[in-house]
């Protein structure tokens, strides 16, 4: 490994995987293992699973894993080195500076000194004499120039090679600036400044570098690249993992986080002292910021225009929402109004009023169903009260489900019991689904799309084995001796188990543990995730050595199989004999 050994395992012993996880996960122990719903894929029915023992984790529902290492990664979307640089600064370990490539990580240190300088640049020409028409349009919106500041605004000047000329005067190179997605190159190869002649917002992450921009056109001038124009995805930068203002609003959202839905909403928010509000950037709410959110607070408020569009978007990030058992209340606001326009004729005192108000999420989508229906006659109040019972199925709370049928009762002067009956007989359809999901889930795992080993289908009987060889090893080291004498990495017939073989092989004959640390640097975080899941499955509890040989001799027969009938490789018989050989030698007999 690039980083030695002795560095890496000081670094895993400082930062214990349950604390490490805990801000993103609610685990709740389960026998000698932890288990909590998935922080990467939505899910009801926790299937993530920790194992203190060996400081490791797997998913049962997206095949993901590996050890604290591989959980930063992916959660903080990181490359290895950058996960363990974390982890190293939370525990104060010092990292070797040679032995390993960093080229990635130079590249986005690049890019987050390029975009401060840029937002610099930008802020500076926002408060110089030349900027004054974006500082008269951002305070002509009511911001206030400890606001602009705060947020750290600026504006791009109306030019071709204002931004190249300044930073290329910094040293940076137009590779690195592209890189940064703040210019662009024409078809004629020359290259010109992304954004010209707009208010520009930096777009800050919540260890407060910044990672992208938002620029707003000036109104009557949106008519060339949009009203606005939104850094793309690069290195640094995803939006769709991201949320404006979320890097103040991290640090006051206790009680509950506001997300709106733009930008200006959240800095007029902000300004009116309500700092716990957070919108979306240049997308629609995704799973992705609504986990992000979920690791913060327990009850969200969507406050979206009171337009057909804003309330689409609500009924979006209602759904999406939903699955992360955040409690989700929503602000009506009154027709043809957004959040920023509220609060500037209203005042904060109306708003906080507004937040008080704020209906359940059952409630709100109650209000919402009746949207083109006409319950004035029968057919449209049938059509309505069938929707409602819809909605109300979807809690699985019965007080919740009893209230609302009581509210449909009196209000439309239908029996209790007829709506009653309704949400049960659609609750008994939806568990059926449910059920018949879950079990093919169980039958065709959703963590096998990821195909970590795409030649299962051809040698289904070899990689049972494969994975049987591999689990026992990572399990038992001490069998090292009997594996390799038999079995030689280039025997085993799939291009993964082989990689993974040989890895196990070299540590081992090295003289380090097998532990799955030694793998980040050289596996996906894919390949981890499957052998976390060997490392931690029952392959090796009984009679491993026996199991060992026996798996060993499969993979060599199917080897032999393969050279003299290929066309047989793919039948499911071998699969099938190994599996009864193994559970034959682990009951004993």
């Amino acid at each position: 490994m690039a980083i030695p050994e002795e560095i890496i395992n000081e670094i895993k012993y400082k930062n214990d995987i349950e604390t490490v996880m805990a801000p993103y996960v609610a685990l709740k122990r389960r026998g000698k293992n932890l288990v909590g719903l998935c922080p990467f894929h939505n899910e009801k029915t926790p299937s993530f699973t920790v194992y203190p023992d060996n400081g490791s984790f797997y998913c049962f529902g997206c095949g993901v894993g590996g050890d604290v290492f591989s959980f930063v990664r992916q959660i903080e979307n990181l490359d290895y080195i950058d996960a363990v640089k974390l982890l190293a600064e939370r525990s104060g370990i010092a990292l070797p500076q040679d032995g390993y490539d960093d080229s990635m990580q130079k590249l986005k240190t690049t890019i987050f000194e390029i975009n401060r300088e840029t937002a610099k640049f930008y802020h500076n020409y926002l408060m110089s004499p030349e900027g004054k028409w974006a500082l008269d349009y951002l305070t002509g919106r009511g911001l206030s120039v400890a606001t602009i500041k705060h947020f750290g605004l600026g504006a791009a000047p109306d030019g071709w090679d204002n931004l190249i000329k300044h930073l290329k005067g910094l040293g940076y190179s137009i590779p690195d600036m592209i890189q940064a997605n703040v210019i662009g190159k024409s078809q004629r190869g020359t290259y010109y400044d992304r954004f010209r002649k707009r208010v520009m917002f930096p777009i800050i992450n919540i260890r407060g570098k910044v990672i992208g921009f938002s620029g707003r056109a000036m109104p009557g001038e949106d008519k060339m690249g949009g009203k606005y124009v939104n850094t793309s995805d690069t290195p640094v930068y995803k939006k769709s993992d991201n949320l404006f203002g979320m890097n103040f609003a991290k640090n006051h959202c206790d009680e509950r986080i506001i997300l709106v839905e733009g930008n200006m909403d959240v800095i007029s928010l902000h300004q009116a002292g309500f700092e716990n509000a957070v919108a979306a950037l240049g997308t629609a709410f995704t799973e992705e910021q609504a986990k992000l959110l979920s690791r913060y607070t327990n009850e969200i408020v969507l406050i979206m225009d009171s337009d057909e569009a804003g309330q689409k978007a609500a009924r979006r990030a209602s759904n999406i929402l939903q699955n992360t058992g955040i409690n989700i209340r929503v602000v009506l606001l009154p027709e043809g109004k957004d959040p920023d326009e509220f609060i500037k004729k209203n005042g904060a005192p109306r708003f906080e009023a507004l937040l008080l108000g704020a209906v359940s999420e059952i409630e709100y989508k109650l209000l919402a169903a009746v949207n083109g229906i006409d319950i004035s006659v029968e057919d449209g109040k049938v059509k309505y009260l069938n929707k409602a019972a819809e909605i109300i199925a979807e809690s699985n709370d019965i007080i919740t489900r009893d209230i609302y049928i009581g509210k449909l009762s009196e209000k439309y002067g239908i029996s209790r019991t007829a709506i009653k009956d309704k949400v049960e007989e659609i609750r008994k359809s939806n568990h059926r689904r449910r059920d018949k999901r879950e079990f093919e889930e169980m039958v065709h795992p959703r963590f096998e799309k990821t195909d970590v080993n795409p030649e299962k289908r051809m040698y289904p009987a070899a990689v049972a084995a494969e994975e049987t060889v591999i689990a026992i090893l990572m399990q038992h080291p001490d069998f090292y001796e009997t594996a390799i004498e038999r079995l030689k990495p280039e025997n085993m017939l799939t291009a993964v188990n082989r990689r993974i073989y040989k890895f196990i092989c070299e540590c081992i004959q090295s003289g380090r543990n097998p532990d799955l640390s030694y793998f980040g640097e050289a596996l996906s975080p894919a390949e981890m995730g499957y052998l976390s899941a060997l490392a931690n499955s029952e392959k090796g509890d009984k009679n491993a050595l026996i199991v060992l040989k026996d798996s060993i001799k499969v993979i060599l027969d199917e080897g032999l199989r393969k050279t003299e009938n290929p066309k047989d490789m793919s039948t499911d018989d071998w699969a099938q004999n190994l599996q009864k050989i193994i559970e034959s030698k682990q009951k004993g007999k």
